[in-house]
């Protein structure tokens, strides 16, 4: 039985339409990063990548079907950042790699981490196909942070924060920089002693 990736080998005109779609993409996240995510405009895109805008609808639905692919691309990037690195062999120095790994990510691209952690879509939900790879995120994480011994909801949450605090300052007052991104060893490190401090580690 041929799969989607056969078809879209075997029949030029799928491939075209995905060669397209891909390129309309990358276009969007450009205008996302020069407009902010909010502000892309269909009209700018279309002429970006050489459409009228209507024409764009043969690839996207709507705004928000634009955006709920670029939200799984970006998802897919974030997944094969964290999975494909290389982490110490001690859980809670691979804690350490993760919360620095983060940090770096979100301030990368101030566009893709407003659309995959903030709100500044509030129209926006994803599609259960989007948010299904969110979430296979959150359980690799809740997986990595079990090994290191972190098993409750509320530190993972801690976690959690400490690391969105860190990208929030690191994206809004040195863009491009690495002030906050420097700091994200010492902070994860300091929330890591405080747990073992209060024996919150296993419970």
């Amino acid at each position: 039985m041929s799969n989607s990736t056969d078809m879209v080998d075997a029949d030029p005109r799928v491939r075209r339409h995905a060669v397209n779609k891909a390129r309309i993409l990358e276009e969007a996240w450009k205008l996302a990063g020069r407009d902010g995510v909010a502000g892309i405009s269909l009209g700018d895109l279309a002429k970006a990548v050489g459409l009228r805008q209507p024409s764009l609808y043969t690839y996207f639905r709507s705004k928000s079907d634009l955006y709920d692919a670029m939200f799984a691309e970006g998802n897919r990037r974030l997944l094969a950042e964290v999975t494909e690195r290389k982490y110490p062999e001690d859980p809670r120095e691979a804690v350490l790699v993760f919360a620095k790994t983060m940090v770096t990510f979100c301030a990368a691209d101030t566009a893709r981490y407003h659309l995959l952690f903030q709100r500044h879509i509030p129209t926006f939900e994803p599609s259960r196909e989007s948010y299904d790879l969110a979430e296979l995120f959150y359980d690799w994480y809740r997986a990595l942070l079990k090994r290191a011994g972190i098993r409750r909801d509320a530190d993972l949450a801690v976690l959690t924060a400490l690391i969105g605090g860190l990208a929030d300052q690191q994206v809004a007052n040195d863009p491009g920089g690495d002030r906050w991104i420097r700091l994200a060893d010492d902070v994860a490190d300091m929330f890591l002693e405080r747990l073992e401090q209060k024996g919150g580690f296993g419970r």
